[in-house]
């Protein structure tokens, strides 16, 4: 049986909320360049990632692609880290742009501004992913058309939305509870809809390269190409093994030194040995596998923490105020027509901020606080906070009611 690696690879960067506090509301509304504050600043970080990851990881993509004829990939890249990298990295933003032109390299459709927006408003939601569309089609050429929603936030009603949109296919998280019994290695077609397509991720085999590769206490350490492509021929249940994970993964949170781009560059030359196994981007899986079964989610499930829920950035009072009181804004804001206050209002809209502002504990809170630039929770909400604050003072500024 033929079988296909859908590899899937997801670039993000939020504007961080500087350390802002309540005296400068109603006065300074720059709440994202900070001065003097190293661990939210945004050009730092940018520019970090973008030496430790971006630029050698697309340049070994590059290699790959031209090495090997039948080697594929999909992408997405949301607005927000592509302003960034228009602003303080042209060079990464080239890379990619290479990367792109190679004709062997999808982009997948989202929120520009990484937002939960679906949830909230329907109307911003759907102006987030126009814009979004619009500048994949200005800074790449390709018209996205396969859907991902923020954090891979999924349930029936958003594959609804998206086949009704118009998209061939969606990514979701392949959650256990989910699926029951089937395997996350086929397509499937959602519930109510009649043509799109659903590519579940692998979680397991995503999260040995993702988050397990450079642990020298787990059990399949070190993790080879050789061993890796054996672990997935020896599967008989499969189709497309769908491994769907964060781009920094290679030289961020997997450091150089652990061995990632090693495996990286051996992987497809192990992986296509064997006859009959190929690379798929998602709009090919979408188009070579007929749907296996049906899959129904009702509820929504993510690809965050041991819940898989969005309790990542609803669990608690604070993030579930601060997103609400936020949304509720919208209306006023977008009536001004005030772009620069619209642009802060949706900057604040990316889901970072309420991920900072988890109180999680355990392996869960040790994530969170691995990817937050503030000291507490608390800290974070506070921040996010002051800024909500100081929007609310350019309406009233303006004469306009909440």
């Amino acid at each position: 049986m033929s079988k296909a690696i859908v590899l899937y690879l997801h670039v993000h960067q939020p504007y961080r909320v500087r350390h802002y506090t309540a005296l400068e509301a109603g006065h300074n509304h720059d709440y994202f360049q900070a001065h003097y504050d190293h661990r939210t600043s945004n050009e730092r970080i940018l520019h970090k990632v973008a030496e430790k990851s971006y630029i050698p990881t697309n340049r070994k993509l590059v290699e790959l692609l031209n090495r090997h004829p039948e080697f594929k990939l999909s992408m997405s890249i949301t607005g927000t880290v592509l302003e960034q990298l228009e602003e303080w990295s042209p060079a990464a933003l080239h890379s990619f742009q290479e990367l792109v032109a190679t004709g062997r390299v999808e982009i997948v459709a989202e929120t520009y501004h990484h937002s939960l927006a679906f949830f909230y408003s329907l109307p911003e939601f759907e102006a987030q992913v126009q814009m979004h569309k619009e500048k994949i089609q200005k800074l790449f050429g390709q018209t996205p058309q396969v859907f991902r929603n923020t954090e891979l936030a999924y349930n029936n009603d958003l594959a609804y939305w998206a086949d009704r949109a118009g998209f061939k296919g969606i990514l979701a998280e392949g959650w256990d509870p989910v699926l029951g019994w089937r395997s996350p290695n086929y397509v499937y077609r959602p519930s109510y809809t009649d043509n799109i397509r659903l590519l579940m991720k692998n979680y397991k085999l995503s999260d040995d390269i993702a988050f397990r590769f450079g642990d020298h206490n787990w059990a399949e350490w070190p993790l080879t190409a050789d061993k890796f492509s054996h672990w997935l021929n020896e599967t008989g249940d499969a189709t497309n093994f769908n491994l769907f994970m964060d781009y920094e993964t290679f030289g961020e949170h997997q450091w150089e030194a652990s061995g990632i781009f090693d495996f990286l560059d051996a992987l497809p030359a192990q992986w296509l040995k064997t006859p009959g196994n190929s690379f798929m981007t998602v709009s090919e899986a979408c188009d070579t596998f007929e749907p296996n079964d049906q899959i129904d989610v009702p509820q929504t499930i993510t690809w965050a923490d041991t819940e898989r829920d969005l309790s990542a950035w609803l669990g608690n009072k604070i993030q579930q105020e601060a997103i609400i009181d936020l949304y509720a804004l919208g209306g006023a804001i977008l009536r001004t027509n005030d772009l620069a206050l619209i642009e802060d209002w949706r900057r604040l809209q990316t889901s970072d901020h309420f991920y900072y502002m988890c109180t999680k504990w355990w392996n869960d809170g040790d994530i969170h606080a691995y990817f937050s630039p503030y000291e507490s929770p608390y800290d974070a909400y506070i921040n996010f906070m002051n800024a909500y604050h100081d929007l609310r003072y350019r309406l009233a500024e303006k004469g306009v009611s909440v």
